[in-house]
Order: structure tokens, then C-alpha cells, then sequence
């Protein structure tokens, strides 16, 4: 035991409603708004000091929990999941690293948990792990600020022997094709350290987004910031595109990659991902999408960095060979990455990288980070739309990664004026200036959040426990 090793003591829960500004198109649903968690955790050390820390995750239903489900009953029993996350928090008793604490409540607790919550709701489909990790991490996301508030440092300077109990040997297992060891190996030995402060951003094309003029039907929204793409381009100096496509249908996906070419190149060099958000059960789809830009437009196949997420994310029930699509282009789990076992099973199946996301959890997107690193996988961090608190260890996560290109930042494409209170503190990182973030403001122990200067009201937190 480390003389630095603290315990969850009480949490506090906060839901912040956010609506978007146009709609968001996830596979089959449309998002027009959103329910951010907030967390207040407060930690004790051995000698009992005490130190709070803040996580913040938006419940975003419809990528968490794809279903038939009605949005609203989903989200209801989303919000009431993380209820019973505040109490067992509270009464989670391990001392230690955050890492390490966050890996045993996820291992031990919240599993029992799902599954005692999904019983008790026979009339509701279960509640998928995906969704149950997304509710879990704005604790997870405070008990790592609260720990380097506790010891008064940055928490990406704790990721190591100093601070940590145990090395990543205790975490992880290799691949069995390989000859690798996590003995004597800690998260800083795969991270970037110091970190990036400026960041290539990329732009989130969305299935519903109008590409020209022609695409507006009258219902936009008449405020100061962008509709159409190019000139989201022009605004932002936006290089890096992300296409949000169908996955079940061919025509309409290669026309869109096409036309989205067509508006970027104008501006300059750029970058586009294809994403299919799980929606392709054959690789056949992508890979006759791929062929024939390559053959017809190639400077369009060329322009395409890396897939991402075409196939479904439960890789248990679904064990596709993609070995075809990865020898074309880099192919990148996402909803499938819950943990850096199923990222070891993506691996074997052809996967060749790993799109991070903190919304499932600062502590499994660190161990995903550092197996896939040590197995010579591509890393990528997306969002989830994150506003507010919750952009900021999600581009923090980004600059430490050594990521293919940057990071995802969509927010203030979908809802800009929800983050005023954060943005006012730290601009570079809710304004995306010549395609980049700057997260230079962000300074100070834990995630550097500078939360004494943001003019952010909570409100009555809906759940507390000591």
C-alpha cells in the first residue's frame, strides 16, 4: 500500500439537459438532445484528508443503447442506473491508485450491479455494458480528478510506480501470438509525456447535415455559427472530416464520401474516416465501397485515414473475420472497444486499432490505450459530443495518446452555447481556430479543470451519498 492510495468517501449526482442546435443522426436514431451526468466524488487518504474531484459524461441513448425501446424509457432507466451508481461508490471501501480502484469496481461491482438492475426491470430490454460503462464513468472521471486534487498534481503525472500499487502486469494479458510483458510497465510508459497542447481537430459530418445549398429545407438555425460545410471549413479550418454514413446502403454512402471530397478539397489538403456505427454485418459492404473509390476516385480512397466501427460491437456474438477490410485501410473498433479484453479479441479478428472514448471510463480507456500501444495497434480518441466538463479529459486523453490524426471535438457543431461557462476559461478548447484545439489553459491538479472560474449552476444535485 502507497502512502498516496485514497477512497471513493461519498459522491454526488447532478443531470444537466442539453439541446442540440440541429439534429445528430446515430445509425438508425436522431439525437436533439442529451442528458449530461454530472459527479461530485469526494476522496479520504489514510490520514484522512479529503479532496473532491468532478467527472462529467453526456448519456447519449441512442450510441449507448441502440433499440426500439422509446428514447425516453431508455433514458429513464439510464438516469436511474446512475442513482445506484452514487450509492455504490460510496460504499465501494478500496483504497489505492484511481487506476486500480476504477479496475476493481468495474470487475467486481458494476457487473452485479447491470445485472441486479436488469432483473428488476423484466418489462424493459436489458441495459446493454456499453450504456452501464457510459454511466459509470463521470465517477470513474472524478475520482482520478479528485485523487490529483488530493496530492496537489496533474493527474497524468500519477500513471506510474510513484503513485501506483502495482504495475500493468495486474491489468492486462498479451495476445498469445506475441512475446510481450507488462511486468515493470506503468501507463506512462505508453503515453506522451509532456503532452500535445495543440491538436488537429476533426469535424463531424453528420448523416443529416446539409452539404450545399440545395440540401437546406428552411429549418435551419439563423445564429452566428455555421450550416453548411464549406463553411464550417472556412470558419474553423477544418482538415480532418468524419463521415457519418448508413451501412446499408451502398449507393448513398460512396455518393456521400464523394461529395463531401468534393467540398473539402477546394480548401486545401485533408483527411477523411468513414464511419458506419455498426450498421454492416458483411465486410463485403466496405470493401466493395473501397475498391471502387479507389479505382473511380482515388483521390478520395487516398484521403480516407482510417474506417471506423462498419461491423456490430458485440464481438462475442459476432465473430467476423475483417481481415479483408484492415488490408485496404486501418480499421477501428469503437462501440466494440468496452475494455482491452474485447480489444484483444478485435486484434485477433482483424482489427487493427482503437478508437478511446473516455465516456467509458478514464481508467478502461487508459488500459485499452496501453494494451493496444504495446501490440503496435492505431489509437484514435473520438467524442460523444462531449460539452461542458466533459470535453476536457476527453482532449486531454488525446494529447497523451500519439494518436493517428488528433482528435474528434463536436460539441460546438451540435450544441455550441452549452459549454459558454467553460468555454469562457478555456477558449482554445470549445473554438476549434485554424483546425486545431489549444488546450494550453488547461493547467493546475487533477484534470486542471480551473473549476473556480466558470460561472456553472448545478442546481440540487438529484442524488447524494455520504
Amino acid at each position: 500500500m502507497q502512502s498516496t492510495d485514497a477512497r471513493c468517501k461519498s459522491a454526488e449526482l447532478y443531470f444537466l439537459p442539453v439541446h442540440t442546435r440541429v439534429p445528430l443522426k446515430f445509425g438508425t436514431e436522431t439525437l436533439t438532445s442529451v442528458i449530461c451526468a454530472r459527479v461530485r466524488v469526494v476522496v479520504e487518504d489514510s490520514r484522512g484528508r479529503l479532496a473532491e474531484g468532478w467527472g462529467e459524461t453526456p448519456l447519449s441513448v441512442q450510441w449507448v443503447w441502440p433499440s426500439d425501446v422509446s428514447y425516453s424509457l431508455r433514458c429513464e432507466s439510464l438516469q436511474s442506473f446512475c442513482c445506484q451508481l452514487v450509492e455504490a461508490w460510496s460504499q465501494f471501501d478500496k483504497f489505492g491508485h484511481p487506476l486500480e480502484i476504477g479496475y476493481e469496481f468495474q470487475k467486481s461491482v458494476l457487473p452485479e450491479l447491470l445485472s441486479n438492475y436488469n432483473r428488476q426491470k423484466p418489462q424493459l430490454e436489458e441495459i446493454p455494458m456499453l450504456a452501464a460503462l457510459v454511466c459509470c464513468s463521470p465517477f470513474d472521471l472524478a475520482l482520478h480528478d479528485a485523487y490529483g486534487m488530493l496530492h496537489g498534481v496533474y493527474i497524468y503525472e500519477t500513471y506510474n510506480q510513484h503513485y501506483m500499487n502495482c504495475d500493468l502486469s495486474q491489468f492486462l494479458v498479451p495476445a498469445d501470438d506475441v512475446e510481450i510483458s507488462f511486468a515493470g510497465k506503468y501507463p506512462e510508459d505508453y503515453l506522451t509525456l509532456p503532452r500535445i497542447n495543440r491538436l488537429p481537430v476533426w469535424h463531424l459530418v453528420g448523416g443529416l447535415d446539409p452539404l450545399n445549398e440545395i440540401d437546406l429545407v428552411g429549418n435551419e438555425p439563423e445564429d452566428s455559427d455555421p450550416v453548411l460545410l464549406g463553411d464550417w471549413i472556412d470558419r474553423d479550418g477544418i482538415a480532418c472530416l468524419k463521415v457519418k454514413l448508413r451501412g446499408n446502403n451502398s449507393r448513398w454512402d460512396y455518393d456521400r464520401l464523394v461529395e463531401v471530397s468534393k467540398i473539402a478539397r477546394p480548401h486545401g489538403p485533408f483527411w477523411l474516416s468513414a464511419d458506419f456505427n455498426c450498421t454492416v454485418t458483411d465486410p463485403n459492404y466496405v470493401n466493395s465501397i473501397l475498391d471502387q473509390l479507389e479505382k473511380q476516385e482515388p483521390a478520395v480512397y487516398d484521403a480516407i485515414l482510417y474506417v471506423e466501427q462498419p461491423f456490430p460491437y458485440d464481438l462475442e456474438s459476432n465473430r467476423i473475420d475483417v481481415h479483408s477490410v484492415s488490408l485496404r485501410k486501418p480499421l477501428l473498433m469503437d462501440e466494440s472497444a468496452h475494455s482491452w479484453e474485447q480489444v484483444r479479441l478485435g486484434r485477433s479478428l482483424g482489427w487493427t486499432g482503437v478508437a478511446l472514448k473516455t465516456c467509458k471510463t478514464q481508467t478502461g480507456a487508459l488500459l485499452a490505450l496501453c494494451w493496444a500501444k504495446a501490440h503496435g495497434m492505431q489509437v484514435m480518441v473520438q467524442d460523444l459530443t462531449n460539452p461542458m466538463l466533459a470535453q476536457i479529459p476527453h482532449v486531454l486523453l488525446a494529447a497523451h495518446a500519439d494518436t493517428l490524426m488528433g482528435v474528434e471535438s463536436n460539441a460546438m457543431q451540435f450544441y455550441p452555447s452549452a459549454s459558454a461557462p467553460e468555454a469562457f476559461v478555456h477558449p482554445g478548447v470549445y473554438h476549434r481556430q485554424h483546425g486545431q484545439l489549444d488546450l494550453s489553459t488547461i493547467q493546475g491538479p487533477g484534470f486542471g479543470y480551473r473549476l473556480d472560474e466558470m460561472d456553472r449552476q448545478l442546481g440540487k444535485p438529484v442524488k447524494t451519498q455520504m
